[in-house]
């Protein structure tokens, strides 16, 4: 069984660290708030990616979106631990 904290990033990712993640932000955002968007991250990430939330997109950049669609979360903290550890690296 692959832990929730092991994955393999389906594309090479070049993510700076530095850089803003506004679009990440947006995305964590809505999960706090609505349960039905957080529950389809986590399952269904790219279908969540592409539906947006309240009728918006997310200004995510490829690499945030592939990102966040490699991960294999069980809850909203374990992915957001994901993302901080594979930005930070």
């Amino acid at each position: 069984m692959i832990s929730s904290t092991s994955f393999t990033p389906k594309l090479p990712l070049n993510i700076n660290p530095h850089d803003p993640h506004p679009g990440l932000s947006s995305v964590f955002a809505a999960a706090v708030v609505n349960h039905s968007f957080c529950e389809m991250l986590l399952k269904e990430p790219e279908k969540a990616i592409k539906q947006g939330y309240l009728g918006k997109s997310f200004a995510l950049s490829q690499e945030d979106a592939s990102l966040l669609v490699s991960l294999n979360a069980k809850s909203l903290t374990d992915l957001a631990k994901q993302v901080v550890h594979t930005i930070g690296d």
